[in-house]
């Protein structure tokens, strides 16, 4: 018996993807643009379920898999989530990351960052609010704000005296 959608593998050659589609928008559903680098953009997720839940989408031709890219442009990729990961280091001071890089919703290449905290419930195991089948609530629009200027800023500082590449500004 077949469990996954009759369409799969046109979802992952492409066919209708709505990354692809949207191209590189300031906002995506459930979060802002914190950064917009040469192969990827990071969105900042906007629910409580976990502070400083950044997503960073390929941005490039499609991707279902990192096994889809060149060489050079894995690199370019792995480089750029470590560049937002240093950023989120800096700005939430978590004790683990957490890396998903799933697309069994989405199957166009993005890399969910999850800081892990001294409080984590459930620390040996995956992130548990991945697995609950919930809505969380969304940040106050104030508190939101903040954080995206602090994890803007902190991106741009991981990247050293001479930016190569620029943080997403605010109200872009």
């Amino acid at each position: 018996m077949r469990t996954w959608p009759d369409d799969w593998e046109d979802r992952r050659r492409g066919v209708g993807c709505l990354a692809c589609r949207e191209g590189r928008p300031d906002q995506i559903p459930n979060g802002r643009r914190v950064f917009a680098g040469r192969v990827s953009d990071a969105y900042l997720n906007r629910d409580l379920a976990a502070r400083g839940y950044t997503l960073v989408f390929w941005r490039g031709r499609h991707a279902a898999d990192p096994t889809d890219l060149t060489d050079e442009e894995a690199s370019a990729f792995a480089s750029e989530v470590r560049l937002v990961s240093l950023g989120i280091e800096r700005a939430y001071h978590p004790v683990k990351l957490n890396y998903l890089t799933l697309g069994n919703g989405l199957p166009h290449l993005h890399t969910h960052i999850v800081p892990r905290y001294t409080d984590d419930p459930d620390p040996g195991r995956p992130p548990r609010f991945m697995m609950a089948d919930q809505e969380w609530p969304p940040m106050p629009d104030d508190e939101y704000a903040h954080e995206l200027e602090e994890l803007r800023v902190a991106i741009e500082a991981a990247q050293g005296p001479e930016p190569r590449l620029r943080a997403q500004p605010p109200n872009a």
